[in-house]
């Protein structure tokens, strides 16, 4: 190889491995496992991935809360699992709405359990700065067959919805493998093993009081999933959970998403670092980026 070809070949490696230097981190590509079924969760280990909660679907602009577009959107965004809430129609039809009422999140107003299916699924959604959407309010039944092969689904029960209508639900689709129902207290919790004992359930732990009391109760630690709150927990928490094989939720919302909107998203990185595994957060975007910058 003569001098020239070779000072052509140095030139052109220089360039190269400058324009990958100088690739801003977000537009790299990303790799990541998307959960799809909550085997993901059978066993914890110390290089887990971590990962989203999409809180509400993880709505932004142009994207309702409580919406299967959403839901789209956010796993294209990283690694989520999506949380929704369940409520009910005036003819018993389970649905995905957050409020009692439809005035904050649609084009009309009235309670939800007032409305027939077929008034709410022609309701169009407001995005979360409130424009009206062509996006119209889903039914339980097409959240769960949307999700299978897709994600997993954590389905926040609404007060005065019987969990038993719920995982009905569950059962007729076939939607065990990737659903968690979630619960508030240790009773719920126990109703919902009692319901169906192959179902991962979302548990509060966050003390070790809490944990004692889940560990008294007729629930296998393979069945839980440990929400720690909206604040860092006591690291031994984290140890003695991991120590089980239970993974952990952190929730952000609220005071420790907006740390993250002042001071960048190391908040995020720092609060995967101590110990939790997965964030359930308003900003999927900005989760994700601390996940891969």
């Amino acid at each position: 190889m003569t001098v020239k070809k070779i000072l052509a070949a140095l030139v052109v490696l220089v360039l190269v491995w400058t324009g990958i230097r100088l690739l801003p981190p977000r537009t790299r590509e990303r790799h990541w496992t998307q959960p799809t079924d909550i085997s993901h969760f059978d066993r914890w280990t110390r290089d887990r991935q971590p990962l989203i909660s999409a809180h509400r679907g993880g709505p932004m602009a142009g994207f309702p809360e409580n919406c299967i577009a959403t839901f789209e959107n956010s796993l294209k965004l990283g690694p989520c699992i999506i949380e929704c809430d369940v409520r009910m129609s005036r003819d018993s039809v389970l649905v995905l709405m957050h409020d009692e009422t439809l005035d904050r999140t649609t084009s009309t107003t009235g309670r939800v359990d007032q409305k027939s299916w077929q008034e709410l699924s022609e309701i169009r959604l407001k995005g979360p700065h409130g424009a009206l959407t062509t996006f119209t309010i889903p039914s339980l039944n097409q959240a769960l067959d949307w999700a299978r092969d897709r994600t997993v689904l954590t389905l926040d029960v609404k007060r005065g919805i019987p969990f038993d209508r719920v995982i009905r639900a569950i059962r007729v689709q076939q939607a065990e493998r990737y659903s968690i129902v979630i619960t508030y207290t240790t009773d719920a919790a126990k109703q919902v093993y009692a319901l169906n004992k192959e179902l991962l359930i979302s548990v509060n732990i966050r003390n070790m009081d809490e944990w004692q009391r889940m560990l008294r109760s007729p629930i296998p630690a393979q069945n839980m999933i440990a929400f720690v709150g909206l604040s860092q927990p006591e690291p031994d928490l984290y140890r003695v959970l991991h120590d089980q094989n239970v993974w952990v939720i952190l929730g952000t919302i609220g005071n420790l998403d907006r740390q993250a909107q002042r001071r960048g998203v190391s908040v995020y990185q720092n609060l995967f670092e101590q110990g939790a595994d997965i964030l359930a957060t308003d900003f999927v975007s900005e989760v994700s980026r601390a996940i891969f910058d």
